[in-house]
């Protein structure tokens, strides 16, 4: 892999950053155009139909819009270059701007609540017209419409902004649909039912809003790395051919497609300085070209390959090890003979009750088996535990 091939691959990624902050501020535009053009509608008609649940929806709207111009602001500031300040990238704001939305989504729905109790506690009698149905009625199917595109186009993206945003769409065309039932029955039997419809509208907006909120903290909080992902990486590192096994991936989320990683790779102690210097730059530069992923740092685990005794020891090891419920892989072994020292990473799943006294009873096992040895094991962790 030469310098110039990677340098134009980077080009790439720049390129599709360029590309991918053009498909959310346009998508978000549409949302903007049609929220501002639907609360214009509402409002007027909430007022002329003395229809709170109306009224309440073209506010609804103008929120939406707001969630959009949100989204632009923050996809702009994500794909802002490192600087000196921010060296891993702006990607980060688009967490921001998602929890932002999600804020505005559980205003509006703690809102609405406050204002159909009120309705229930005083109501005032509707005034609906067959127009007034059709318009509702052509509401909610722009709101669907609407909901679903900006939704999948999020999910296309990797953008929570955008995918928030369509959740709050596909909440307003279900606030539009229990008005319009509310309206037919009124009109069929005279039962004012919108407030109490408004109500349960209400506290699934608020629910969402919730859900929408938690599921942001938890990827600025950092969660543990995409499973499938990690499997792809280590594929790909094990692919060389003096690659025995690929460990200890870490993954930091710098926003949405931007990852910066560390991994640790096994091979044989036969290895020169220089080798090894070339394994890891190739190693590089193909995780980068396959999976965007970007590895600042490669660890080393050396493998006994010229004593047959250390080649045995790790076998019987390795059984005791993998041999207990928790254990999820044993790697890094490695005996220094001259030294007598017995050194390995045992990978303990955050299943078992308690790590530590897992770790412990294999440790205490290995130097009853080997008691002339000092056993180095370290307790290690898959941050990328499905």
């Amino acid at each position: 892999m030469t310098d110039e091939k990677a340098c134009d691959d980077v080009s790439e990624a720049v390129a599709a950053g360029a590309s991918r902050d053009k498909v959310i501020v346009r998508t978000s535009v549409i949302g903007i155009a049609a929220n501002f053009l639907l609360a214009g509608v509402k409002a007027v008609i909430g007022l002329l139909a003395h229809s709170i649940a109306i009224v309440l929806d073209a506010v609804n709207n103008l929120s939406d819009a707001g969630s959009s111009v949100i989204t632009i602001i923050g996809a702009k500031y994500a794909n802002k270059p490192a600087d000196k300040k921010h060296p891993f990238g702006h990607g980060r704001a688009e967490y921001l701007s998602a929890m932002i939305i999600s804020v505005i989504v559980l205003y509006a729905g703690i809102t609405s609540l406050v204002e159909s109790v009120k309705k229930i506690i005083t109501p005032e009698t509707p005034d609906y017209s067959a127009v007034t149905l059709v318009i509702i009625g052509i509401a909610v199917a722009v709101k669907l419409v609407l909901g679903r595109y900006v939704k999948g186009v999020g999910q296309k993206v990797d953008s929570d902004s955008l995918i928030n945003s369509g959740e709050d769409a596909l909440m307003d065309a279900l606030i539009s649909l229990s008005t319009l039932a509310a309206a037919v029955i009124y009109l069929i039997w005279h039962l004012p039912v919108e407030a109490w419809l408004g109500a349960v509208i209400s506290l699934i907006i608020v629910k969402s809003g919730v859900d929408m909120l938690r599921e942001t903290l938890s990827r600025i909080l950092g969660e543990s790395g995409d499973a499938e992902l990690a499997r792809a990486i280590k594929a790909t590192v094990c692919s060389f051919p003096d690659v025995s096994g690929a460990y200890d991936l870490v993954l930091n989320d710098y926003g949405p497609e931007r990852f910066n990683g560390s991994i640790h790779i096994e091979v044989p102690d036969t290895y020169s300085a220089d080798a090894l210097d070339e394994l890891i730059r190739q190693i590089t530069v193909k995780v980068y070209q396959e999976h965007r992923v970007l590895l600042t740092a490669v660890g080393v685990y050396s493998i006994n390959t010229k004593d047959p005794n250390a080649i045995k020891m790790r076998d019987d090891i390795r059984e005791i090890v993998l041999g207990h419920e928790y254990v999820r892989e044993m790697h890094g072994f490695f005996v220094n003979e001259e030294k007598k020292i017995i050194r390995f990473d045992a990978v303990i799943s955050f299943d078992a009750k308690d790590r530590r006294a897992v770790y412990e009873h294999i440790r205490n096992e290995i130097a009853e088996l080997y008691p002339d040895y000092t056993v180095e094991m370290a307790l290690d962790t898959d941050f990328s535990e499905a």
